[in-house]
């Protein structure tokens, strides 16, 4: 595998190319889930400016929007407070014949709630006791649940939030708590890295993205979509990810740099 984070890129026109062949396929699995009332939750989650929004708008640009919801919740309500914390997240849950991408999810509590201060101890060593059972208890149900990271490094971060910035198209995604990521990087470093030890699970594991180069990880976190998810007439030569990119996490990760520090 490639150590640290020096990333692989792809050729702007391999890229258009591929990514087209990748949303045919996608629009196949699409009619498979609909057809088999099959129930599909995909989870991104990552650092401040990873690259969730592209990705998924690559993932949803030809899909039905009748069958296909992105969910990306603001601040809780103080009535959201007062629930239980995975209350607000339940209705947004996929039905039969439903793809959900929740860009930023239940893992907020433990991430950007916890660093920032949001929740309490408490709140958060319950949040990390608990959320496995909920996951189980999801895909016992019947969901087909995928779970992805998004991991870049700190001088990818600082560009991309610069960029936004002094992008006029892009300021509505530039937040307090975006600003203040650079300054909390070794603290998310430290949140991430006990999230994925404590959430990482047989029954809903971690997939670890490598996304300094946006296309490339775009591209990889669809095949690997596609690589897991069952469809009739998938293209298997076509959807085999790149193991340097994409891959199931590893407490070893940490120390040989395949995971940011």
């Amino acid at each position: 595998m490639t150590k640290k984070h020096d990333q692989k890129t792809i050729d702007r026109k391999d890229y258009k190319k591929t990514l087209t062949q990748l949303q045919i396929e996608l629009v196949k699995l699409q009619n498979h889930f609909i057809k088999h009332d099959d129930k599909i939750l995909i989870i991104f989650e990552g650092r401040d400016a990873g690259g969730k929004d592209g990705t998924i708008k690559r993932i949803t640009q030809h899909l039905s929007p009748r069958e296909t919801r992105t969910v990306a919740l603001g601040k809780p309500s103080d009535r959201d407070a007062g629930s239980w914390y995975f209350q607000r997240y339940v209705a947004h849950l996929p039905a039969a014949q439903e793809m959900v991408l929740f860009n930023r999810s239940w893992y907020n509590r433990a991430g950007v709630e916890h660093v920032m201060g949001f929740c309490t101890d408490e709140q958060y060593h319950e949040f990390l006791e608990t959320v496995p059972g909920f996951e189980q208890m999801l895909v016992r149900s019947g969901i087909k649940l995928l779970k992805y990271y998004l991991d870049i490094s700190q001088d990818e971060q600082k560009k991309r939030l610069k960029d936004r910035e002094q992008d006029p198209l892009k300021q509505w995604k530039s937040s307090p708590i975006d600003k203040s990521a650079p300054k909390h990087w070794k603290e998310y470093s430290l949140a991430r890295n006990i999230m994925l030890a404590r959430t990482h699970h047989l029954t809903a594991p971690w997939t670890v993205v490598r996304a300094d180069d946006k296309k490339t990880a775009r591209i990889n976190v669809i095949k690997d979509m596609l690589f897991r998810l069952d469809y009739k007439g998938k293209n298997e030569g076509l959807v085999l990810p790149d193991a340097d990119i994409i891959f199931n996490y590893d407490e070893s990760y940490l120390q040989n740099g395949m995971i940011a520090p």
